[in-house]
């Protein structure tokens, strides 16, 4: 068997024992986890925002 084949013949045993209802993901539709993704951005980049603000403003106090 050439490594192509067994590579495929792995990759589709995987597959499938994934697609099984014991393996799934318990969610039912993939929009919580855009929501949470979504929220952990935008956490993110308020605290990029925050740490630039900090930054400046120290900034301005040492160099007048």
């Amino acid at each position: 068997m050439t490594p192509v084949y067994y590579v495929h013949t792995y990759l589709k045993t995987r597959i499938d024992h994934l697609r099984t209802a014991g393996e799934r993901d318990r969610g039912d539709s993939p929009v919580p986890t855009a929501i949470i993704i979504a929220g952990l951005a935008a956490a993110a980049g308020a605290v990029v925002l925050a740490a630039t603000t900090l930054a400046n403003g120290w900034m301005a106090k040492i160099a007048p």
